[in-house]
């Protein structure tokens, strides 16, 4: 990749944060990477591209990091080693910023947030996640490791409430990544350290602005999931994110933030009020670009009863036999992305649940594969 032209004055920094910005938005990159050590490395279609030129020292990060932080999030960087924000770069895109330090110096990951919002179909959610978001309460949840997709697929549920519903829609993000306009629906977007202190404080002041739905940008500590369980309990549709893998673990993972002797009590909050997890990962597109891959379990009464009995292990029987209730597989869903030609069999089997069992479905289907 071609390198980026040296800064003039201040510094003798070997780049520009404008022209680091430039790049991405020309090369499509979903992250850059500025870290000392190393030069500013992109990451494009899901693979890590360094810029031509010299790595960064200490000096050049700060010095980057000061182009597009904010004072406040600059002396949170001081004072707690870290600091998140949004920012808009001109009219060419918008970014989420993490700030961290690392051996004494100072690192930044910039992640390139869609400035247009897709619909659900360009996401690749069946039409059967519509009668979801008609629901008037309940837990959705919509899971995936870190960079799958989460927040990208949130706003776009969110935006099609929007779109379709009356009502008081309430965000609580950290940060705010993308901005809604006020259509059918009121719309109130707060950001944690900046309009309110925490997930679990934002959430009780939200039930006292009458809300209709509610989203939470991340389930991050046993009073957030209690409030989140709570508010969908209490008649609200609620949307919130976990960093889990597959419907069984999220379940897991929330009864497991609880001690021992209320996790029956959860169990059973949980059952009445969830209503669906989404699980993603993300793959890359045949051709460039990336797709998602989904796994979606609905909340019929079988698995209610599976919830609430901490049968979890058995709710992949149920998603595997549920496709009449819009339930899907990852592995089924990965294998569809394969057979229509959207991604190669080597990635879709790195994303797999059951990869013995996914290399099986590709020899029957006549698909050759290399092994990883």
């Amino acid at each position: 990749m071609s390198g980026i032209g040296e800064a003039s004055g201040g510094i003798d920094c070997p780049y520009q944060m404008n022209e680091l910005l430039d790049l991405m938005v020309t090369e499509k990159a979903s992250d850059l990477h500025l870290q000392v050590g190393q030069p500013p490395t992109l990451r494009i279609d899901g693979a890590m591209t360094p810029v031509e030129g010299p790595a960064l020292r200490p000096a050049d990060t700060d010095e980057l990091m000061r182009a597009i932080s904010p004072d406040i999030h600059q002396e949170r960087l001081k004072t707690k080693g870290g600091a998140d924000f949004g920012f808009s770069f001109q009219d060419k895109a918008r970014f989420r910023v993490n700030l961290y330090r690392s051996m004494g110096a100072t690192g930044l990951v910039l992640r390139t947030i869609a400035g247009k919002l897709m619909n659900l179909g360009q996401i690749g959610l069946p039409d059967t996640v519509l009668e979801l978001l008609r629901r008037p309460r309940g837990l959705i949840l919509v899971t995936g490791p870190t960079g799958s997709g989460k927040s990208t697929t949130l706003a776009s549920m969110i935006n099609w409430i929007n779109e379709n519903r009356d009502g008081h829609i309430i965000t609580v993000e950290d940060p705010i990544e993308y901005f809604h306009k006020h259509k059918r629906c009121l719309i109130t977007q707060r950001e944690i350290g900046t309009d309110v202190p925490s997930f679990a404080e934002a959430i009780r002041g939200a039930l006292r602005q009458d809300p209709d739905i509610l989203l939470v940008g991340e389930m991050r500590d046993l009073e957030t999931i209690a409030a989140a369980i709570s508010a969908a309990e209490t008649g609200h549709l609620v949307f919130a994110t976990l960093h889990t893998t597959g419907a069984a673990q999220t379940v897991d993972r929330i009864v497991d933030m609880f001690p021992a002797d209320s996790k029956d009590q959860v169990r059973t909050q949980l059952s009445s009020s969830i209503l669906a997890v989404v699980s993603q990962v993300l793959l890359p597109k045949i051709g460039g670009g990336r797709v998602c891959g989904f796994e979606i379990m609905v909340a019929t009464t079988s698995v209610r009863a599976l919830i609430r009995e901490n049968k979890t292990f058995r709710i992949n029987s149920e998603i595997q036999t549920g496709a009449r209730f819009g339930m899907i597989s990852l592995d089924l869903h990965l294998m569809s992305l394969v057979t229509r030609g959207l991604v190669t069999p080597e990635d879709a089997l790195e994303k797999c649940q059951y990869p013995d069992d996914f290399r099986q479905k590709l020899r029957e289907a006549g698909i050759a594969y290399r092994e990883l």
